[in-house]
C-alpha cells in the first residue's frame, strides 16, 4: 500500500514576542514571502533578485535605481532585516555594495539566512538589536557615510513609535552623505493623521522631501504604503518623471507646494507624544 505524500511545514521561527515567522511559497508572483502571523513582511525571488513585488518597496527600488551612477557600489544602511529583500536588490544591481542591516529578531535572521541565503560573497552585515538603539551606537566610520539609509521597521503590523520621531530621525539623518537619502515606509489609510505627522517630521530634520504613492493611497482613500524619500540635498527634478514612469502604476509623486499642503497642521512627533501606525484593517491581507 502507498503512503500519502505528506507536505513538510514551512520553514518557521518563533520570535521574541511569541509570533511565528514562516518562509512560504508566493501563490501570486513567484518565489517565497515571509509571513509573520498573517502579515506578510517581504517577498524574495531567488532566481531574480531584482523582481520587487511589493508595490512600495518596487518604489524604493525606483529611488536607489537613480542614486550615483548606474551599477555604482553603495553604502547603504537597513533598518528592519525582513527577508533582505532590499539588501539583495542592491547587491544584485550594485556588486560590491557596502550594506549594513539591523534587526531585532536573532531567530528571524537565522530563518531567513537558512531558508534564503544570501548571494555569495555578499558584503552584507547584520547587527542584532533595536534599529534605534543600533543606530545610536554605529561605528564612527559610518557617519556622514550613507548613500542609503532605509527605515522600515515594523513589530508585527505596525511601526513602532519610537520609530518615528524627530529624535530618532536626527540620529538617523547623521549617518547620510551630504547627499544621501533616506527612504522611509510608512503605513497609514484614511485621512493619513500618522503619515502627514511623519512627513512633517522627517521634514524637519532633512529639508528636501518627496512622497510616493499609489494615487488612491495618497489621496486616502485606502489603506496602503508611502515611501517617504528625504535629503539634506535637493532631489534632482530629473528624478520626477522617472519615478512616476518607473510605477508600480497608477503612480504619484508629491513634492513642493503640493507636499506643504499635505503636511499643514501636521505636528512633529517626538519623543514624548509620538504614536505607532495605526493597525491595517485585515482586509489588507486578504488573499
Amino acid at each position: 500500500m502507498a503512503r500519502a505524500h505528506v507536505e513538510a511545514p514551512p520553514p518557521s521561527a518563533r520570535l521574541s514576542d511569541g509570533t511565528i515567522a514562516r518562509i512560504v511559497p508566493s501563490r501570486f508572483a513567484g518565489g517565497y514571502e515571509l509571513d509573520v502571523d498573517g502579515t506578510p513582511q517581504s517577498h524574495v525571488d531567488l532566481d531574480d533578485p531584482a523582481h520587487l513585488h511589493f508595490e512600495y518597496v518596487a518604489r524604493m527600488g525606483a529611488v536607489i535605481d537613480l542614486l550615483r551612477m548606474p551599477g555604482q557600489p553603495l553604502t547603504a544602511i537597513h533598518l528592519g532585516g525582513g527577508a533582505l529583500t532590499l539588501p539583495r536588490y542592491v547587491e544584485h544591481t550594485r556588486p560590491g555594495s557596502r550594506q549594513q542591516v539591523v534587526e531585532l529578531e536573532p531567530a528571524l535572521v537565522d530563518l531567513v539566512r537558512e531558508a534564503l541565503p544570501l548571494p555569495r560573497g555578499a558584503q552584507v552585515r547584520v547587527r542584532i538589536g533595536d534599529a534605534r538603539a543600533v543606530v545610536e551606537r554605529l561605528p564612527a566610520g559610518l557617519i556622514g557615510a550613507a548613500d542609503l539609509v532605509v527605515s522600515d521597521v515594523f513589530a508585527g503590523a505596525r511601526t513602532p513609535a519610537h520609530v518615528t520621531t524627530v529624535e530618532f530621525y536626527r540620529s538617523v539623518a547623521r549617518l547620510l552623505a551630504a547627499d544621501g537619502v533616506l527612504l522611509v515606509n510608512v503605513a497609514d489609510g484614511a485621512g493619513l493623521a500618522f503619515a502627514r505627522r511623519q512627513v512633517a517630521t522627517i521634514g524637519a530634520v532633512l529639508e528636501h522631501v518627496a512622497v510616493l504613492a499609489e494615487v488612491q493611497t495618497l489621496k486616502g482613500r485606502r489603506f496602503g504604503n508611502l515611501v517617504v524619500a528625504a535629503s539634506a540635498a535637493a532631489l534632482p527634478t530629473a528624478w520626477l518623471p522617472r519615478l512616476m514612469a518607473a510605477g508600480p502604476h497608477p503612480a504619484k509623486v508629491a513634492h513642493g507646494a503640493e507636499l506643504d499642503a499635505f503636511v499643514r497642521g501636521a505636528r512633529v512627533a517626538t519623543d514624548a507624544d509620538a504614536t505607532a501606525s495605526p493597525i491595517p484593517p485585515a482586509s489588507v491581507f486578504e488573499r
